[in-house]
């Protein structure tokens, strides 16, 4: 009994021993800080791969004459337009989701006539890719086009409203292939749907097919293609251009026509020189081409 005792007791002390000695020798910390130093990895590497990028940028452009006394004649003219650039990227290791959001409105007064419009959008677009590691990328994308608020048209003498905030209003649903290898070019093309939404101007709306009734919605199927290119012209000049083109399937010869330009000169880092060009061709507002460029002087500020 007594040696069994002794035993015990022998036993106890040399694990009291042991358990000193592993903590002199730091065993302890070693078995509690690695876990801490695998999840600290797996975390940084998930904050790598995963990241939204946000971009905002706004600008304000203006042009102006002003004469007194002129003998050679001329008019006094005032034009100015805000803008809004807001863009929202996500990106994992196999998707990519893209939103866009610009919104312009400008105007302009000529001599002692008031002021009328000269630019008024809101354009909203959101693009989600899939990388499979092809050469080609699957997407989906949503857009929205409307004006910001009432549009007028000045050509008939008095101004005649013909458009309010999404009034019409454009929303379309494109799934197809994006490509994209050149970091300064992408395009995708798709089936799309088309839906046009109005409330009083119903123009945009209406099927001629039907004369008892007059449509405030109407929804339309087709293709869809978007292409973008971004180029570095010079160390201060920057061209963007975008195209876009839509076609009803009842429709395959008609296409509305998109296609938007602008070469902005960076003169220091709040001001630039813009030249804008834009064309567009959609038979349901107008059988003609519209057409508009303009060359302002402007001030632009990325808020991050």
């Amino acid at each position: 009994m007594i040696k069994a005792t002794f035993a015990v007791l022998l036993l106890a002390a040399s694990a009291s021993a042991m358990a000193s000695r592993s903590d002199a020798e730091g065993i302890d910390s070693l078995v509690i800080n690695y876990p801490k130093t695998s999840v600290k990895a797996d975390k940084s590497k998930k904050d790598s791969n995963e990241v939204w990028i946000p971009t905002m940028v706004t600008g304000f452009n203006v042009s102006q004459i002003a004469f007194s006394n002129w003998t050679q004649g001329g008019s006094n003219a005032l034009t100015w337009t805000a803008t809004a650039n807001i863009g929202m990227d996500y990106n994992t290791d196999g998707w990519t989701l893209r939103n866009h959001a610009r919104a312009a409105y400008g105007r302009t007064r000529l001599g002692g006539q008031g002021y009328i419009t000269n630019d008024n959008e809101l354009f909203l677009e959101n693009v989600l890719l899939y990388n499979f590691g092809w050469a080609i990328d699957p997407f989906f994308s949503n857009t929205v086009v409307t004006t910001l608020t009432r549009g007028y048209n000045y050509g008939a003498g008095m101004p005649v409203l013909i458009a309010d905030f999404f009034d019409p209003g454009y929303v379309t649903q494109s799934l197809g292939f994006s490509y994209s290898k050149p970091s300064f070019f992408n395009t995708r093309l798709g089936l799309a749907t088309q839906e046009v939404f109005a409330n009083k101007y119903r123009q945009y709306t209406d099927n001629p097919n039907t004369t008892d009734r007059v449509e405030a919605f109407r929804l339309e199927t087709g293709l869809e293609s978007v292409s973008q290119a971004k180029l570095q012209v010079a160390d201060n000049i920057l061209l963007r251009t975008g195209l876009r083109l839509f076609t009803r399937f009842e429709s395959l010869d008609v296409w509305d026509v998109r296609w938007d330009n602008v070469i902005a000169a960076k003169v220091n880092s709040f001001v630039n020189v813009n030249f804008n060009y834009q064309l567009v061709y959609q038979k349901d507002q107008s059988l003609n081409t519209q057409m508009k460029e303009g060359l302002q002087l402007g001030l632009t500020y990325a808020i991050f």
